[in-house]
This record gives structure tokens, C-alpha cells and sequence, in this order.
């Protein structure tokens, strides 16, 4: 439910640039609204010393007039937020406007009976943030989760993706672009890497001076996923509780985070509605303590493993997996599979410069093969298959993107002239033609 109100809200703030600028406010609504917010975050802050310091700090504000020209109550709010996080650093916090027409969906501080249905069905259509879940080359399960969702709801989802992946050789879990959400999602994922019960992580809450602990669960639909090697993918963008699913299988040395440092937010909150000001709160009152490091992520990210730019993440992964598998490999068939995996994606990753001559010494027809050269980049066609564009992997060897079990080679013969191509595929056999024109 937590995520089904934070889309919502952050819905509200996307298109918060587009709608009207709000009601408009005086000093005195100003100082209602300080009044409310301060007196809310002296009541729950997660950090009831830091509460303080911002209910200071803004009345300060206030008074030294430094709202004194805003008359918006949507950019009041936005210049609220960044005060109130100048003192506090929580990526977490903010105080957002409410149109009428939003607080309509709300009761209290939750979404109408309604409104949850909506969003719950919302949520289905976009299969609880389920993008893609697919197999890479070598047998690498791949799953792209671009948020959390509430496991009483995804747990079919997600049960199902774990499933399909069953039986990888290793996992890459994409939370790039995975803001967070609700922390069950990671829990009931996590509880197919461990064979036993595992302690996760924990919750505090200061104003009661009590914890909540995550542990996964003693039983899962399916096979157990204990062995398989898991790498989780970050960006800068990767926030909250996909920090946490990061943060807690990184210090299990259960994953190696490969990416960029993330956000650095490890607060739990919920909405506090002002229908009267036409204001929302999203107010940390809890925090995550790691059981291992004995704290958390909050205000530094994760830190990755290996330390490579996003959009360069799912390569590294994918190669450290396939090398991962490859040094620990018994098997001389299997071992020769990912040989050419591995020498297929450093070729796409680091591909060869071969002289346009060169290239061209390649072009013509080899039985019902042809070559050609178009704009520098040399084409291999079968019959009437598509055309496939050569990516060299050396200079008489060459890989295709579109087809991961095939490659061609090129002969030379006694006088140094090119006059037969062999077809190479992953299943070890070969079938060559000779060349026939020129």
C-alpha cells in the first residue's frame, strides 16, 4: 500500500509543473502551514533531535522574510522542502500541494477504498514493475524490477519471474532505474537465495524504541536458488528500499553490486494529509539497521563492487558472470560454451578495427553465402535470410549481434587470397563453401 501512495504522490509532484501554480497564500497560511509541519515532525521525525533543528530553522526563515514574496502555495511548498532538507539531508522528506481534486482521494492519511482499487489495478497493468524478466547468453537470468511493490499483491509476479529463472547459472537483478517502494518485494525475492532462514535487515522506530525485523521466508514456491551467483545492477537513480535489497545481500555476500552509487535514502514513511492547507507531508519516522553493519545507507548510497558508468552495468555483469562461471567450470562441454560467450561479448564490448582492404578482400559470393561492403561495415547473407552486419573479432573472424550460436571465418589460400568462408557454431561443427566469384 505504501507504494500504491507514493506513486500517487509522486505522480502529483511530476505533473506539478504543468498544472496551476496552487492557491494562493498569504503569511498567515505560511505560518499555519509551518505550524503543522513543524509540530507533525517534532511528533514523528525518525530523528527527533533533527526535528528540532528544522522547526528552528524555518521559523528563522519565516521570519527573516524569506517566503515574504511567495504567494504560490505550490512553490511555498517546493521552497519548504528544500529548507527542511537543507538541515536534514532526507531524501525522503518534503511537503507537497494537494489539489482539491487530489485530496479527494484520500481519507484520512490513506487513499480511498477507491482510489486503491485504481491503483492496485494501475499497478497489474504495469505487472508490479515487472519490465523485463529473460534469459542472456551463457544461461544468465535477467530480470529488469523498476520498483517495489507490495508482496501481498506481486507475490504471484513475482513468484512466476523466480521461477522462469529457476534454473540460471547466475542472476542479474536491474534496479537502475528502481526507485524503491515496498521492502516485501526484496524479502520474498531474497527468500529464494538462501537455503535457511536469513535476518535481512531491521527497522527502528525511535518514538517507541522498537524494531522490526526482515527475515525471508522459511518456504517459497519452487526450487531454491541458494547457489546461483547474483548481481545487482545500480544507478544514482536506485532509491530506498531497492538501496535496501542492494545494501543487505552486498554485506550477506550474497550479490556484487556492479553500477554506480545510489541515492542514499534508508528512511521508512508515510503520508501525513493537511485537507485544510491543501498539503501533503511524506514523514521518515523509521529507519533501517543493518544486522551487520550495525547501520545503513542513509545519506552515502551503496557502493558498488565494481564501480562502472549505469549504461555500462549490464555488460560488466554479464561478462564477471559468465568469467565467474567459467573459472569454476568441471565440465569441458560447458566450459567450451562459455569460451565462446565470453570471446563473443568482448567482441561486442571491444570490437576489432579491421582496414577497410582487408574488408574488402572478404567481399563475394561463397556458394549461397554472399558478403558485401556497405558504408565500411561488411554484411553476411544466406540465401534469402536476412542481412547480418559482421562485427569483427579479429581480422579474418567475425560475430553477428542477432545470432549468439554462429560466427564466420574467413580462409586464405596458399597465395594469400581469400577463397572460403567456414560457418562456426556453439555446438562445435563447421560447414565451409568455397569462393566462387570475386
Amino acid at each position: 500500500m505504501l507504494l500504491i501512495i507514493l506513486i500517487l504522490i509522486f505522480t502529483i509532484n511530476a505533473g506539478a509543473q504543468k498544472d496551476e501554480q496552487g492557491k494562493t497564500i498569504d503569511s498567515k497560511i505560511q505560518a499555519e502551514i509551518i505550524d503543522s509541519v513543524t509540530q507533525a515532525l517534532n511528533e514523528n521525525y525518525v530523528y527527533p533531535e533533527v526535528a528540532k533543528e528544522m522547526e528552528l530553522y524555518i521559523r528563522k526563515m519565516y521570519k527573516q522574510k524569506k517566503y515574504e514574496k511567495i504567494t504560490s502555495l505550490r512553490e511555498f511548498t517546493w521552497e519548504l522542502t528544500q529548507d527542511l532538507m537543507e538541515i536534514s539531508k532526507d531524501k525522503h522528506l518534503g511537503v507537497w500541494f494537494l489539489s482539491d481534486e487530489e485530496l479527494s482521494r484520500f481519507e484520512g492519511d490513506t487513499l480511498t477504498d477507491g482510489e486503491k482499487k485504481h491503483q492496485l489495478e494501475k499497478s497489474r497493468q504495469d505487472n508490479f514493475c515487472f519490465k523485463q524478466i529473460k534469459f542472456l547468453e551463457g544461461n544468465i537470468g535477467y530480470i529488469d524490477l523498476q520498483c517495489f511493490s507490495d508482496a501481498t499483491d506481486a507475490g504471484p509476479t513475482i513468484t512466476a519471474a523466480m521461477n522462469f529463472l529457476a534454473y540460471a547459472d547466475a542472476l542479474i537483478f536491474d534496479l537502475r532505474n528502481n526507485g524503491g517502494g515496498d521492502p516485501s518485494t526484496g524479502q520474498l525475492i531474497s527468500s529464494y537465495l538462501f537455503e535457511e532462514p536469513v535476518h535481512l535487515n531491521s527497522l527502528y522506530f525511535p518514538r517507541s524504541d522498537s524494531i522490526k525485523q526482515l527475515w525471508t521466508q522459511a518456504h517459497v514456491e519452487g526450487p531454491c536458488l541458494s547457489e546461483v551467483d547474483v548481481y545487482i545492477l545500480t544507478s544514482d537513480h536506485t532509491f530506498s528500499g531497492a538501496e535496501g535489497f542492494s545494501y543487505y545481500l552486498k554485506n550477506l555476500k550474497r550479490a556484487t553490486i556492479i553500477g554506480e552509487t545510489t541515492g542514499g535514502g534508508a528512511h521508512w514513511w508515510n503520508p501525513k494529509i493537511f485537507k485544510n492547507l491543501n498539503i501533503t507531508l511524506d514523514l521518515p519516522f523509521a529507519r533501517a539497521v543493518n544486522p551487520i553493519t550495525g547501520t545503513n545507507w542513509e545519506g552515502t548510497g551503496v557502493e558498488p563492487d565494481i564501480k562502472v558508468p549505469a549504461d555500462e552495468a549490464l555488460e560488466v555483469a554479464h561478462f564477471e558472470a559468465l568469467k565467474k562461471l567459467q573459472d569454476k567450470c568441471k565440465d569441458e562441454e560447458r566450459k567450451g560454451e562459455l569460451d565462446w560467450y565470453i570471446a563473443r561479448l568482448n567482441a561486442l564490448r571491444n570490437p576489432v578495427t579491421v582496414d577497410a582492404s582487408v574488408l574488402q578482400e572478404y567481399v563475394g559470393v561463397y556458394g549461397p553465402r554472399k558478403i558485401t561492403l556497405e558504408n565500411g561495415f561488411l554484411y553476411y547473407q544466406r540465401e534469402d535470410n536476412p542481412k547480418y552486419r559482421a562485427i569483427p573479432m579479429g581480422d579474418d573472424t567475425f560475430i553477428f549481434k542477432e545470432l549468439d550460436y554462429f560466427r564466420i571465418q574467413f580462409i586464405r589460400d596458399s597465395s594469400g587470397l581469400v577463397n572460403e568462408i567456414i560457418g562456426l557454431y556453439l555446438d562445435g561443427h563447421q560447414d565451409s563453401h568455397k569462393r566462387d566469384s570475386r
